[in-house]
């Protein structure tokens, strides 16, 4: 059947299922509803059938798909795929495998088949806690899917130049259907259909009682305050301020079911010289950037913690763990751990300033290490190494 749809290229996904194509842990793909996991499994699917792979020995089914009634318990799930196994080596992929009731023991069945390669995705953080996790343990490995890179962004809409692009990207983020979209409306009212889908679909059901209205109020608060340090408390006196009473238990349970449901990340305080991680005064920072104009509208200015947002996320790509920094009592906006190895990142929008200049730099030059110190900044002029710091252009870094 003729695809009614162009596939935009997600290379550092491929190069992941590629290297662990026919390998013996389940593969599971984690990320936000609508990101694109579905459609790195179709491509994925045509790399296997351009290397040889015959369609019979590729099995998909996406469990929120209407086009075919798939089987939702375990066992007559695990009988529909085993009944459509071929001779050789078969490609199964199960796409939101949380909607199947007892999941786990299909994944685990197939699992133990030496005839399946098993690929599997969900929308929530928590698909690899509980059964699964000990059912399958050391048996499975995970790659945790976002929207659209700046990369891939620019890679979906080729007719626009660079800073115009990173502006909409800074606006709209990088869910990937946006790219088809053109108008503040329409960008909205899909950016409401996911998050409200997120919401009635998984939230409400899994938190029946919760306070709808006051969980989108403090979606609303925590958008508006990404990159800035915070706590519950912090955050529950904040919504008091603006007239918006919520209590600090209500906003750990919203704020967790956000982080449960991958709309938003807590990265938490590294002391570097302690070299450990601090309980208290964490940041929050979207997924998507989109979510921010759908929640507060387009003139949302403060492009200083935009932008910052998009470096974190950009970093949860390239790195294994990232923290907000401390050095002293200087803040250090991002340390980036990577086979036991930290980056120190400092991000703002020009230090052009001297003043400013000073301010970025200072914490890094007091890390007494060698390890990569960057200052990403928009500035066009000025990049280079400065004993030892690294100053980049920021679209530039995103696009290498």
């Amino acid at each position: 059947m003729a695809r009614d749809h162009i596939l935009v290229p997600r290379p550092r996904a491929m190069e992941w299922l590629d290297r662990w194509r026919d390998k013996e842990p389940v593969k599971v793909i984690t990320g936000l509803r609508r990101c694109g996991k579905s459609s790195v499994l179709e491509l994925f699917r045509d790399h296997l059938s351009a290397e040889g792979v015959a369609a019979n020995n590729m099995l998909s089914i996406n469990f929120e798909s209407l086009d075919e009634p798939y089987p939702t318990e375990a066992r007559a799930l695990y009988e529909y795929v085993v009944g459509h196994l071929s001779a050789g080596m078969n490609y199964v992929f199960l796409d939101e495998v949380q909607h199947v009731k007892d999941f786990e023991r299909v994944i685990d069945g197939l699992a133990l088949r030496d005839d399946v390669d098993l690929y599997v995705t969900g929308s929530n953080a928590d698909i690899l806690s509980g059964e699964l996790a000990t059912l399958i343990t050391g048996r499975y490995v995970e790659l945790q899917m976002h929207p659209f890179s700046f990369s891939e962004y620019r890679a979906a809409l080729k007719d626009m130049e660079d800073d115009v692009l990173f502006e909409r990207y800074l606006t709209y983020g990088g869910m990937p259907y946006i790219a088809n979209l053109r108008d503040d409306q329409s960008i909205s009212d899909y950016l409401g259909g996911v998050f409200n889908t997120i919401v009635m679909g998984d939230v409400t059901r899994r938190h029946p009682r919760m306070n709808m209205q006051a969980f989108q109020r403090t979606a609303s608060f925590l958008a508006d305050n990404i990159g800035n340090i915070t706590s519950l408390s912090r955050i529950s006196t904040g919504l008091k301020g603006v007239g918006e009473p919520v209590s600090v238990g209500a906003v750990g349970e919203y704020t967790a079911a956000l982080i449960e449901n991958l709309l938003l990340h807590k990265a938490p305080r590294f002391d570097i010289k302690g070299r450990e991680h601090l309980d208290t005064l964490e940041k929050y920072y979207l997924e998507d950037l989109g979510f921010r104009f759908w929640l507060l509208g387009k003139q949302q200015g403060d492009i200083g913690h935009r932008i910052e947002n998009v470096v974190y996320v950009e970093l949860l790509r390239r790195f294994t763990h990232v923290s907000v920094g401390k050095v002293g009592r200087a803040e250090v906006d991002f340390v980036a751990m990577k086979d036991g190895i930290p980056t120190y990142i400092q991000v703002t929008q020009s230090v052009l300033s001297e003043e400013v200049r000073e301010r970025e730099y200072a914490p890094l030059r007091a890390i007494a290490d060698n390890h990569p110190k960057l200052v990403l900044t928009l500035d066009r002029i000025g990049n280079g190494d400065y004993n030892g710091i690294q100053q980049l252009n920021l679209i530039d870094w995103l696009l290498s």
